[in-house]
């Protein structure tokens, strides 16, 4: 068997190699694809260089000539600052899969940034915390015209186990934002559940086993109901962060003419633990929120 050229492979840039992209750029490489990778904080991307991932010190750098673009960043500010300079790098005919969580208006904000330098653009948000990125094991949804999906298979099979495409504008972030607001109501109600069962002094350990196994059980209900009960909160997704998609959530549901009770509820509980000192831990912190247990 011939090795491939691997000055013919298709280079892939990653901007953000935080708790998601980092996995994710790692992944490409051993998936046998050309990455460079950028970050803010440089020291963040370093260790990549290990798995043969090539380390930029800019954005343009990291984007030069490069047929693939990856964004992996916190939020719609963080993209439209950083994407500008990377799209303007890039080889022409480039495809840019936007893969951060930024709600409807960034998205359509990219999507027209990206048509402003003539680049292919693909909403991509994925579901997934950092041991699905690690693992490879991402839900990637995705919406672009159907001419461009065969070119994204690499990435999307690099990074995901699973890819579902969404019909029409800013489909995938449509319903990134539909799954995520099932994701805080989850984790709201077991830090509800939790907190009710030690102001009435119950073991709440007692509520996960009365509930595992059935049809009220599922992993979120015993993974973060763990966490709370055991007050250990290291990160999958940061509770800060699920505050930032609750707002988008929200201004989606403005959007729409929907109410959107629950999710504002969530967003005020989240924004309390995150008061409370709790922003960098997971998500699940928010059952400080709730309790007057320490």
């Amino acid at each position: 068997m011939t090795t491939p050229d691997p000055s013919s492979r298709p280079v892939v840039t990653v901007l953000g190699a935080g708790t998601m992209g980092a996995p994710m750029a790692r992944n490409l490489a051993r998936a046998g694809l050309s990455v460079r990778a950028w970050n803010r904080t440089r020291a963040k991307a370093d260790p990549l260089t290990e798995d043969g991932v090539v380390v930029a010190d800019t954005p343009a750098q990291a984007a030069q000539g490069a047929t693939l673009l990856v964004t992996m960043l916190y939020d719609e500010e963080s993209v439209a600052v950083v994407a500008p300079e990377a799209l303007a790098a890039l080889a022409a005919d480039a495809l840019w899969m936007q893969m951060s969580t930024i709600g409807l208006a960034g998205t359509r904000q990219m999507a027209g940034l990206a048509a402003e330098h003539g680049v292919a653009y693909v909403d991509a948000p994925v579901l997934g915390t950092k041991g699905p990125a690690e693992q490879g094991a991402l839900t990637v949804l995705a919406a672009a015209p159907a001419g461009l999906r065969d070119r994204c298979t690499p990435v999307f099979d690099a990074v995901g186990a699973r890819t579902v495409w969404v019909d029409g504008e800013a489909g995938g972030t449509r319903l990134k934002l539909v799954v995520n607001s099932w994701v805080l109501a989850v984790t709201e109600g077991v830090a509800e559940a939790v907190a009710l069962a030690e102001g009435l002094d119950l073991d709440p350990r007692v509520f996960l086993e009365t509930v595992r196994g059935g049809p009220l059980d599922a992993p979120y209900v015993q993974v973060k109901g763990s966490m709370m009960i055991e007050r250990r909160f290291p990160p999958s997704f940061a509770l800060d962060g699920a505050a930032k998609d609750a707002g988008l959530i929200l201004a989606a549901a403005a959007e729409a003419g929907v109410d959107m009770a629950v999710t504002a509820a969530v967003l005020a509980h989240l924004t309390r633990a995150s008061e409370l000192g709790h922003g960098g831990e997971d998500m699940a912190a928010t059952y400080y929120a709730h309790s007057a247990q320490p």
